[in-house]
Parts: structure tokens; sequence; C-alpha cells
């Protein structure tokens, strides 16, 4: 889905990107985790309203998270399972994992 905008906020233990699609509010969380060597951002939860499913929405949330994780030098933990299935289709985004799927 071109075109989305989404806003990222964050604070000392994680985050929320965020869309507005047709007057629904998309979410993705994460949490930051510090201890250990090396910072990971554990995606624990997605969200699209079934309205909005098959447009891409998640997928552009994720495609966010994963380019900031990068610009940040994070890895990722994806506890959710549609965060899960999207990094295992995408190998190249297998660099990016804190573990193996």
């Amino acid at each position: 889905m071109s075109g989305i905008r989404i806003a990222r906020t964050t604070g000392p233990e994680g985050g929320r990107y965020a869309a507005l699609v047709d007057g629904h509010e998309c979410e993705l969380t994460y949490r930051l985790d510090r201890a250990g060597g090396h910072p990971v951002m554990a995606i624990d939860r997605t969200y699209v309203d079934k309205s909005l499913s098959g447009r891409g929405v998640g997928l552009a949330l994720l495609e966010r998270a994963v380019a900031d994780a990068r610009d940040e030098g994070l890895l990722i933990d994806p506890r959710c399972s549609f965060v899960r299935a999207q990094m295992a289709r995408r190998p190249e985004w297998s660099m990016c994992l804190a573990r193996s799927l």
C-alpha cells in the first residue's frame, strides 16, 4: 500500500507505529530489550482492522519497523504471529532477526 502515513512514538521501554487508514487506527507495538549482547526490538503486537485485510497495511507498518531497526542497529524479536510469518517469507530480513524462526 503506497502512500500510507506512519507515525512512530518512542519511549525508554518501547514504542508504537500507527497509521490511520479509512478511519481505522492500525498499529504495531514493540518493547526494547537492551539487556544482553545486542539491543533488540521485540515486536509484540500488530493490529489492523479486518475491513482493511489484504491491503498491505500491516506489511507497511512492519517494513517501517524493519527499516528503523536497521538504521538504529537493532535486531528484531518477532513475538507477534503476523510478524513471524512475514519475516519468514523475506530472507532479505533474516540478518535483522534476534533468533531463528
